[in-house]
């Protein structure tokens, strides 16, 4: 069988949902710019990528029909090249380089372009809503539709993790994305990308266009302080979430260049690494940001390895009471989890999240001269997904 492998992976800076640099950029105009500048790290002309993957949270209206392949014509692939979308909620970039993953291992594909993308800016206020909810299940499994932050509430009363513990959280997730951008560690995956932003006067009300250059992230605070976190009011009375210690809403995409290990070998490219394997899992939809403790152990039983055995974890921060959890329940140590921040201070695009962990973890693994890594997150419903991946 093919081993599927990771060559190059670029993503655009993440702006902030409404009021950021992606506010009026649809998905296409996320995706396209990336596309090129992928495939040119590596000298793949676009006539040789067969499978364009895209994960997508909310694949409607802005980032609807097939993205992918939409986004592949606008960036001047050929028609050969084909494209599909996928959606597991926030996990759907991972789950998008899962799927090209299988594609070159079962099927042969040479070479694959997998990511996400998400303009919570663009499709989030108009989402269709049409019958989204089941009878039986609003009856019978009420939880199901419950809010994400509720499910981040209940995790943080029902495991007694307190205000404080992931106030602390969120603050480190800040200080280690600061130091991160200081140093420079994005810059190898960071396309900068020019839009049209919307930008509203406060006095007169009237909105304009002006062109902006987003270069690095801007969801990060390095100021925040833990004195500031602290003062946040939750967003429930009496309940532990705020705007400080959760994950930012946010727009952009990121994609990872896929090929068959023998593919690389015989182009004489750098394999960043391996992807090793895949796992999901459910748990119970009120507390749906745990689903990382089922789905890692299961993940690692089936490759023979441990926590232990893992030298960098990718956990996705959708709230600070979740993954404080994840980390303590699956023994994780801290020093080795998203060691650059997460999606507290980064931002968290439902869709490009995923591709955007991996993407980074294999730049990561490569600085540190690790050999295992694992990227996984929670999902909406009641689930939770994993990657493994063997830096090279």
């Amino acid at each position: 069988m093919n081993e599927a492998v990771i060559v190059a992976t670029a993503r655009t800076p993440i702006g902030k949902a409404t009021r950021g640099a992606f506010n009026d950029t649809a998905g296409v105009d996320l995706v396209a710019p990336l596309l090129p500048h992928l495939i040119g790290k590596a000298n793949v002309s676009a006539a040789e990528v067969e499978e364009i993957v895209l994960g997508c949270g909310y694949p409607e209206g802005a980032t609807g029909g097939n993205l992918a392949r939409a986004a592949a014509l606008r960036a001047g692939f050929p028609v050969s090249s084909a494209g599909v979308m996928v959606s597991r909620f926030c996990a759907s970039g991972l789950e998008a380089v899962a799927h090209a993953a299988r594609r070159i291992a079962l099927d042969g594909v040479p070479i694959a372009i997998a990511g996400g993308a998400e303009s919570i800016s663009l499709v989030a206020p108009s989402s269709n809503k049409n019958r989204l909810r089941n009878a039986w299940l609003e009856e019978n499994l009420p939880s199901i539709y419950m809010p994400m932050i509720e499910t981040a509430d209940r995790v943080a009363a029902h495991y007694d993790i307190s205000r404080e513990a992931q106030d602390l959280f969120s603050l480190e997730s800040q200080r280690r994305t600061a130091v991160a951008q200081q140093a420079g560690l994005f810059a190898d995956e960071i396309l900068p990308i020019e839009a049209q932003k919307l930008v509203t006067d406060k006095v007169s009300g009237e909105t304009h266009r002006e062109t902006t250059r987003l270069v690095l992230d801007e969801g990060n605070r390095p100021d925040t302080t833990l004195d500031g976190l602290s003062k946040l009011k939750p967003v429930r009375e009496g309940q532990f979430v705020t705007a400080g210690n959760a994950s930012q809403l946010s727009d952009g995409a990121s994609v990872n260049l896929m090929m068959s290990a023998d593919e690389a070998g015989r182009r004489g490219l750098d394999m960043l690494a391996v992807f090793r394997g895949f796992a999901s899992a459910g748990c119970e939809p009120d507390e749906m940001g745990i689903g990382p403790v089922f789905a890692v152990p299961r993940l690692l039983e089936r490759h023979g390895l441990t926590v232990k055995d893992i030298d960098l974890w990718e956990l996705n921060e959708a709230f600070a009471s979740q993954a404080i959890y994840c980390r303590d329940k699956l023994g994780i140590p801290f020093e080795k989890l998203n060691v650059n921040g997460g999606a507290i201070s980064i931002g968290h695009p439902y869709g490009m999240s995923g591709s955007r962990m991996v993407g980074h973890i294999v730049l990561e693994g490569r600085r540190r001269r690790a050999k295992y890594g694992v990227v996984t997150m929670c999902v909406a419903g009641g689930m939770g997904c994993a990657a493994l991946l063997e830096f090279r």
